[in-house]
């Protein structure tokens, strides 16, 4: 009974995070990296099946919300013709991310794509941290507060508590955490002398 209402939780929160997010987009003010949330649109719907073969329960749904909220932030992302500096580290990242994702798709055994998994979205995260640290404004700050809170709340939604379930959502809550202290610093250390729109 717990993890159906921390699941539901978690899924309202999913879909709370992203309306800021979106707005944002629409705005102008977010930009978000392309190469980032397509290789985690990529990851979303396999770590969802994963999820759901191995008992993770409720907890398998809160990553179908975020996976189809993914979706949306893509389209948006093309649709608004959202500039992202690209550099060749973004690539390679982006390749390496790619090419993990392609071995989690070829291995047989639970663990070892969920490492994979992992890996994989880790590495599809560098180019958003990159951006992020010259143009901390240019992420909604908001949405990975909501993000701590949703992955804290998916962890403990978990019907079978395994490395196989729970390393996708504890790695997030982990990174998430990071990631707004990361922005926090940034604004405060660049001040006045960052101009682009606060959000």
């Amino acid at each position: 009974m717990l993890q159906t209402i921390f699941g539901t939780l978690a899924i309202i929160l999913t879909f709370v995070g992203y309306v800021p997010y979106i707005r944002d987009i629409v705005l102008g003010k977010t930009k978000p990296h392309l190469y980032s949330w397509l290789a985690w649109g990529l990851v979303g719907g396999i770590v969802f099946a994963l999820q759901i073969m191995n008992g993770a329960g409720a907890a398998a749904y809160v990553t179908l919300a975020a996976e189809l909220a993914c979706v949306v932030v893509i389209i948006l992302t093309l649709n608004y013709r959202v500039a992202s500096t690209i550099t060749s580290a973004d690539t390679i990242f982006l390749t390496l991310a790619l090419l993990s994702l392609a071995l989690w798709l070829l291995v047989k055994q639970p663990l070892l794509a969920a490492i994979l998994a992992t890996i994989t979205d880790l590495l599809s995260f560098i180019p958003t941290i990159r951006k992020s640290w010259q143009q901390p404004h240019s992420e909604t700050l908001l949405f990975y507060v909501i993000n701590i809170f949703r992955f804290g709340l998916a962890a403990l939604a978990l019907s079978a508590f395994t490395v196989v379930t729970a390393l996708y959502p504890i790695s997030w809550f982990i990174l998430n955490s990071l990631f707004v202290v990361m922005l926090l610093w940034r604004r405060r250390y660049l001040g006045n002398h960052y101009a682009a729109p606060r959000n």
